[in-house]
């Protein structure tokens, strides 16, 4: 649940932090006051737009923080979701933090947990944590995608699983569509890539060849001036009369006889003899490469005629001869890719079997839909009779649609008959206005009830859906807030005495001119403070008179939770009991 909301300049609040409790919280004030103002707050923390216009005039920027204390059911369920977006986890008992802040220039930030979030992961957190009923709730009632979202949520549809199989089966169509629109094109492409892998085949350039081709080439070419390089240095080196070897030799003999009379020539004899090993180990190498070296005209021949195909077919196809072999790849791969394309035998297959799996999903869709469909529509038919809409009908009609929709089989459509023995039409068309809010009201509470029971969201706040409601319609708003109140967080933006006397909390919402600004506050009521406000609320002038009033609806408001509280205690430990046993 939502424990606390900390506005700083905010529209017109300076500083505000206010503390919530579980149960029933209304938000009560004068016309005008900005009693919307905490819940624009609110979804701002939770992700909804904002803008530069949030900022109170005069100030930096806007900061809104949101404290929540989440079931051990929803911390369990939070937790995967808070570890895969990097934020800290939920330990036993502790807060979870949403941040938003919006400077005057209307940039935003937002943390979770205190670690930096971007706004859509505040709205995704959000959706878990706090559900929001506008006054103009009922708007949404004649939109499509809002009905069925609705319906979806009380049936436990899973749209992940539905859309992904939608999206594989829209892929598949696209491809067999474009394929059967392109086969002209394919097949002169088909055409073109096998003429140019035909050609490289014939080639058949291999990887790293073009480089052993140059080294074996430069080598032939250049056969006879290695020969003639070889055979002069062999002469030099040890095969002349007077080759270096042979006077390297006849230095040695002249040291070797005076080297013992003469000790400081050791040194020179020792370097002759190091160069005479060096001459010898050269005169070696120089007789292998002469033995080695052939002088083979064919294989030249045969090399020019291989690099000069190689060459004409890279000045041809615009490419660095050594990317050849990878052309031929890359040129293969194209063909494989189009000859998959071109297989429209296997593309229809593809298709038929992606249009096949999303129909199972389809189908497992609307069969939770039928089943959720009659009892949503008795749930909300059974709140009517309690809103004044006594004989009224509501029906959830399941609409068959001619052809495949990406959420499913078919559409869904309220119908409402107003009052007994009418027909049931669709909403928009047969309720006024005052009936819409008060079926949009129906439904809210409706649908939060058996939402609460899937483990849903913990906070369900009503913003003046009341709206256009009155009398013992009024009383029946009341208490059916304070209903849900038992089961769950329930704050309320209301103009209605009735529901505020049912309340287990009430805020009071008011303005004021501080220093030529307009500032709004927000404070708690008890006791006398609170009979005062209620009374205010029924209108004219606070006198002995209305407080007495107020006085008694607080009272009877009291006694009515008690009474309704120990009847469904009673109910759940007979349900236990018999579930035991």
């Amino acid at each position: 649940m939502l424990r606390r909301l900390t506005l700083r300049d905010f529209v017109i609040v300076t500083s505000l932090e206010v503390d919530l409790g579980g149960g029933f919280t209304a938000l009560t004030g004068e016309t005008g006051a900005g009693k919307s103002i905490l819940i624009d707050a609110l979804q701002l923390a939770l992700g909804s737009r904002g803008d530069a216009g949030v900022v109170r005039e005069g100030a930096a920027r806007a900061d809104i923080t949101a404290e929540f204390e989440p079931s051990a059911q929803l911390a369990t369920l939070l937790a995967p979701w808070l570890e895969e977006a990097g934020f800290d986890g939920l330990e036993a008992g502790a807060p979870l933090l949403l941040r938003r802040v919006v400077d005057s220039q209307g940039k935003s930030r937002a943390w979770i947990n205190g670690s930096p979030a971007t706004v859509t992961q505040l709205r995704e957190l959000g959706e878990h944590l706090v559900d929001i009923h506008g006054q103009h709730a009922w708007q949404s009632l004649t939109r499509a995608d809002s009905v069925r979202a609705l319906v979806d949520a009380q049936a436990g549809v899973d749209h992940a699983a539905l859309q992904q199989a939608w999206a594989a089966r829209r892929e598949a169509q696209r491809r067999l569509d474009e394929a059967r629109s392109k086969q002209a094109d394919l097949d002169r492409e088909r055409e073109r890539l096998q003429w140019q892998i035909a050609e490289l085949d014939k080639l058949n350039p291999q990887a790293d060849e073009w480089d052993e081709l140059n080294t074996e080439h430069q080598r032939l070419s250049h056969g006879q001036a290695i020969l003639d390089g070889a055979r002069l240095a062999l002469d030099v080196v040890s095969e002349a009369d007077d080759s270096a070897d042979s006077l390297t030799a006849r230095a040695i003999a002249a040291l070797e006889e005076v080297a013992g009379v003469e000790p400081n020539l050791g040194n020179a004899l020792e370097a002759l003899r190091g160069a005479q090993a060096q001459l010898q180990d050269a005169a070696h190498s120089l007789n292998s490469a002469l033995h080695h070296t052939e002088l083979d005209p064919d294989r030249l021949a045969e090399l020019d005629n291989r690099m000069s195909a190689w060459m004409s077919l890279a000045r041809r196809y615009r490419r660095p001869a050594p990317e050849l072999p990878a052309l031929l790849q890359g040129w293969k791969a194209e063909l494989a890719e189009l000859d998959a394309a071109a297989d429209l035998e296997a593309l229809e297959r593809d298709a038929q079997q992606a249009h096949q799996v999303w129909l199972d999903v389809a189908k497992t869709v609307s069969k939770q839909r039928a089943q959720a469909a009659p009892a949503m529509a008795q749930a909300v038919s059974e709140a009517m009779q309690d809103l004044g809409m006594a004989g009224g009908r509501f029906e959830v009609s399941l609409l068959k649609q001619d052809e495949p929709q990406a959420y499913g089989l078919e559409n869904i459509e309220f119908l409402v008959a107003g009052h007994a023995g009418s027909t049931p039409r669709p909403l928009g068309k047969v309720a006024s206005g005052g009936e819409l809010s008060r079926l949009a009201l129906a439904i809210a509470v409706t649908t939060s009830q058996r939402a609460d029971e899937a483990a849903q969201v913990g906070t369900l706040i009503f913003d003046e859906i009341d709206s256009g409601v009155g009398g013992a319609v009024a009383d029946t708003v009341g208490q059916l807030m304070q209903r849900l109140g038992r089961e769950r967080q329930v704050m309320a933006v209301t103009h209605l005495a009735q529901v505020a006397a049912c309340a287990h909390q009430h805020l009071v919402v008011s303005k004021a001119l501080n220093h030529g600004q307009t500032t709004s506050d927000i404070r708690e009521v008890q006791a006398t403070e609170r009979v005062h406000e209620v009374a205010r609320m029924l209108g004219g002038a606070v006198t002995d008179t209305s407080r007495a009033h107020a006085k008694v609806m607080l009272d009877s408001a009291t006694a009515h939770d008690a009474q309704a509280a120990a009847s469904d205690a009673a109910a759940n430990k007979a349900k236990r009991k018999k579930e035991a046993a």
